[in-house]
């Protein structure tokens, strides 16, 4: 996962950073082009780290995703 560092001025700049920059394994998977299954095996091999694991879902950085889609072209 990459390094990052953030600061939050207010709940509100928090709440619009979750909502825009923050997603699910579902949504992780429609950025890779790929299934649910295929993001498990992707995090399993610790190419994709989620920032929190639930008991039915993992929420990811966006930019570690996207990060994550450029590796698959090269």
């Amino acid at each position: 996962m990459t390094n990052h560092s953030f600061h939050f001025e207010s709940v509100e700049e928090l709440k619009t950073f979750l909502q825009e920059q923050v997603v699910n394994t579902k949504e992780a998977a429609e950025i890779l082009g790929c299934t649910r299954q295929n993001i498990k095996r992707i995090v399993d091999n610790g190419k994709l780290t989620p920032i929190k694991e639930m008991e039915k879902d993992r929420l990811f950085l966006k930019a570690d995703v996207l990060k994550r889609k450029e590796n698959m072209k090269s």
